[in-house]
């Protein structure tokens, strides 16, 4: 009994030594990757496939199927914050442009790899049907488009703009696509290979049934999510009630076989409209406890690919499919934003964004190779190719998606105003030019100077600019109920001691944390020998990194 309930202990610390290996070297490998410049989600693949199969074997294959909803978890996270990005107001400014570069990208993809698939399976087998086959269901997984690397790349660097816009719209669209093709696809594969299956319009009919039961799910659950939110006041809770949301809603649609993505999605699109402030400050939430859950999910990619399984046909079957899709993608992006009029950003750079493949090619891998369990070898290729095709299409997925977006001039704009107040100091945003007082001025001048600034208090420096305190306007109130004595003070006799002083190299958000804590709209700055400098003003720095908000995303 002892024996076997030490068993069981140490089976629980070694998954979570595990996971603990995994999050700690995902992100070591993504600083180091970061000091090259390199997207930090390609550390998170590398250390993936070092501690993977294929090299150490520290995370096996059995550890990420017995950690499986972990993934799903991270990909319901994913695809929540994506859906919150889909507002309205976006597709009916730019709903054509968005659809019609979807179909070209994702079926130029379909078309491209299909035809060459089946020119590399027919050079080897000499089948003209099983080649066929094989082509059309690598056509139908190519058309897919992974979000979440692609995002976590946006989202690493900040980027904001019509080629971030179109790309977020467009990979979570592309999602349906990939799953209607894909339904259509395998059962032409399963009619030519004699795997039997449904008919093609029964395969639509069910696609179409599966979209819609995804997306009603996502929907009631925003519906139901909006009016907790209502009545939910601390962060703390909003932050619960928001990832429960997401792990009922994937559970659900993961009991019904349904596609998590795509209901996940469907969940943060329609909380985001409708009710677009309130939901603001819930995706904020869920964006700053998500790092650790991306983490996992990519090393756990990278862990699973099996790089030593490849024969020549799967090699050439993997060069053909990379470039055949990342043509199609490329071309077909094009294609659609000239045919929609798009911007010429899109038409240059949009194709780059959607080189990237994950999660919804993998799920439609697994499907597919059930569906052919009847023919081994052919369930075993998809697997390899699609897998191998996977990790090489991730790695320069984030980095194609880098270069685009630097070109495009959109890295940085998506600044908030925490962004500026964690980067600032108090000399950044300091009035310097504050009206002083000094410390001889008679108590008839102070009231001059009053009524010609709007200043909330007044410091009040010697000859040597030494700061010696401030004249506020309470202290104002307080002198003139001594009418008598007032003709002959001078700010030295009226002036209050100025205890909230700060240095200007202090952290802002340090200062505004102490101010909003202790409820301070003003404090005056002084070097460490109390030679004056400044003062910082609640309203006026809030209402200076507005602006300078605005003026970073380029919208003034």
């Amino acid at each position: 009994m002892l024996l076997s309930s030490l068993s069981f202990d140490m089976h629980h610390l070694n998954m979570v030594l595990t996971l603990g290996i995994v999050i700690f070297g995902g992100i070591v490998g993504a600083k180091v990757f970061q000091k090259f410049h390199i997207p930090q989600v390609i550390g998170y693949l590398v250390i993936g496939l070092i501690i993977g199969d294929s090299c150490f074997g520290i995370v096996t294959a059995q550890t990420i199927h017995n950690l499986q909803p972990i993934n799903y978890f991270a990909l319901g996270i994913i695809g929540f914050m994506i859906g919150g990005e889909l507002k309205m107001s976006l597709f009916k400014k730019y709903g054509k442009q968005f659809s019609l570069i979807m179909l070209g990208e994702g079926l130029f993809a379909f078309f491209i790899v299909t035809a060459a698939a089946t020119f590399v399976t027919w050079f080897f087998l000499r089948d003209v049907k099983m080649s066929l086959a094989i082509g059309i269901v690598f056509g139908s997984i190519s058309s897919a488009t992974d979000p979440a690397s692609t995002l976590q790349v946006m989202w690493e660097y900040k980027t904001r703009g019509i080629l971030t816009t179109a790309t977020t719209a467009v990979v979570a669209l592309d999602d349906a696509l990939a799953l209607a093709l894909y339904g259509v696809g395998t059962s032409v594969a399963g009619i030519l290979t004699g795997s039997g299956g449904d008919s093609v319009t029964i395969s639509i009919l069910k696609g179409l049934a599966e979209l819609l039961g995804a997306i009603l799910i996502g929907v009631a659950g925003g519906f139901v999510l909006d009016q907790i939110l209502k009545r939910t006041r601390d962060d703390e809770s909003k932050l619960v009630f928001a990832l429960g949301s997401v792990m009922l809603v994937i559970g659900l649609a993961n009991a019904l076989e349904l596609d998590l993505i795509l209901s996940s999605m469907a969940l943060g699109l329609t909380l985001v409209n409708i009710a677009p402030r309130r939901s603001e400050e819930t995706f904020g939430l869920v964006k700053r406890i998500s790092p650790p859950i991306y983490i996992l999910f990519f090393v756990f990619v990278g862990a699973g690919i099996q790089i030593n399984s490849l024969s020549k046909m799967a090699m050439l079957l993997v060069l053909v499919y990379v470039v055949g899709r990342s043509l199609g993608k490329f071309s077909g992006a094009y294609l659609g934003s000239k045919l929609s009029g798009a911007s010429v950003k899109l038409q240059k750079y949009l194709g780059f964004c959607l080189f990237a493949q994950g999660g919804v090619a993998i799920g439609l891998t697994i499907v597919a190779s059930s569906r052919f369990a009847n023919q081994p070898k052919l369930a075993s290729l998809i697997v390899v190719v699609v897998a191998t095709t996977t990790l090489i299409v991730q790695i320069l997925g984030p980095a194609a998606t880098k270069y685009a977006v630097k070109k495009a001039d959109e890295v940085g704009r998506n600044i908030t105003s925490e962004d500026l107040i964690e980067k600032y100091t108090v000399a950044d945003v300091m009035d310097s030019e504050a009206p002083t007082i000094d410390s001889a001025l008679a108590f008839s001048q102070i009231l001059e100077v009053f009524c010609n600034s709007n200043s909330l208090c007044y410091p009040v420096i010697d000859a040597k600019n030494k700061l010696l305190g401030v004249v506020t306007m309470q202290g104002i109130r307080e002198t003139l109920n001594y009418q008598e004595s007032a003709g002959w003070l001078v700010a030295f006799d009226v002036m209050q001691p100025a205890i909230d002083v700060v240095p200007p190299t202090m952290p802002l958000a340090e200062v505004i944390r102490k101010m909003n804590e202790f409820g301070i709209e003003y404090v005056c700055v002084a070097d460490e020998d109390s030679s004056f400098k400044g003062v910082v003003n609640l309203r006026s720095v809030n209402r200076r990194i507005a602006a300078e908000v605005l003026k970073q995303r380029g919208e003034v």
